[in-house]
């Protein structure tokens, strides 16, 4: 029989990354939900290659929207790696976090759909820009909620690779809301930076970098 918790409501991370990864895998399978031919259409081979082919706004917003989300599930799990334990708050926050994954099939919805009508997409797009900005924005409150709460992330992780993690976080909303903007002003400008950005991390993430053993911490102990 375990023991009692002495750190309160603190816990083991496993349990929010296996509900996380659950999330994860359902929002990127709602996905393919979208990518349906018309009703009425393809009565022959011809019309129907036409129908599937003209659904190729919605097989863009599928594959960039699958990709975000790939990244997302990818880096989770990388982050959750910094973490050594979890507490209410930091299981609040990744749930918003996976809130907004979870509405992250609607946006890429609206895209497909209504890019092949030239006066919304302006609207299509930014509504798109808004549904990746959310999540970024999340992700940047559980990563300033953990390293703050210097009790949550593993004690041994160098100051200064947490301090460029958050700048690359802040950067990263900064660029999203920045692409929110644009698009109200040119959406293929605006769709220009979300996907640039999405392929951006792509690359693997930085390498976690630890204090030597003689070297002073500088996480405050509580």
């Amino acid at each position: 029989m375990a023991g009692p918790n002495v750190d309160g409501t603190e816990r083991s991370t496993q349990r929010i990354e296996a509900f996380s990864d659950g999330v994860f895998a359902i929002a990127i399978t709602l996905l393919v939900l979208d990518l349906r031919i018309p009703a009425g259409e393809g009565s022959d081979s011809g019309t129907l290659l036409n129908a599937i082919l003209g659904l190729w706004p919605s097989y863009f917003a599928y594959g960039l929207s699958f990709t975000m989300i790939g990244i997302y599930w990818a880096n989770h799990h990388y982050l959750f790696k910094l973490f050594a334990k979890t507490d209410h708050g930091l299981n609040l926050l990744n749930l918003l976090l996976l809130m907004f994954i979870a509405f992250l099939p609607f946006p890429t919805h609206v895209l497909g759909t209504h890019w092949p009508e030239e006066a919304s997409r302006p609207a299509a797009v930014t509504f798109y820009a808004l549904g990746l900005l959310l999540p970024a924005v999340a992700w940047l409150l559980v990563w300033l909620y953990a390293s703050h709460n210097r009790r949550l992330v593993m004690p041994q992780l160098d100051h200064g690779f947490v301090h460029k993690l958050t700048l690359q976080f802040l950067g990263t909303v900064a660029v999203y809301a920045l692409a929110v903007a644009v698009s109200v002003l040119d959406h293929r400008w605006g769709l220009a930076m979300c996907t640039g950005l999405t392929l951006l991390y792509l690359l693997p993430p930085r390498t976690p970098v630890y204090r030597r053993s003689n070297e002073p911490s500088r996480v405050k102990e509580t």
